[in-house]
């Protein structure tokens, strides 16, 4: 990944989520591929299902997107309760 890139890392809503490593690959490749970064999701991807723990891929994960809580209303996800 290059270091433009890695300075503008999407942020991506993890912690709070389910973590099976399936599901948080799959919320963080969305978040890269809605910020137009398609190839580095697909880099991540492949790094991930090659890494040979859980802590390796979500270190992978971090590498390509700033992991934030679910519960942290930086992005707007159009949620009102009413």
């Amino acid at each position: 990944m290059s270091n433009e890139s890695k300075q503008s890392k999407p942020d991506c809503p993890l912690i709070g989520q389910d973590g099976n490593i399936f599901n948080l690959v799959g919320i963080a490749s969305r978040t890269l591929k809605r910020n137009g970064l398609s190839d580095e999701a697909s880099e991540m991807t492949s790094k991930v299902f090659k890494s040979r723990s859980y802590e390796e891929a979500l270190g992978i994960i971090g590498e390509y997107v700033n992991i934030t809580s679910v519960d942290e209303p930086d992005e707007d996800i159009g949620l009102d309760m009413r």
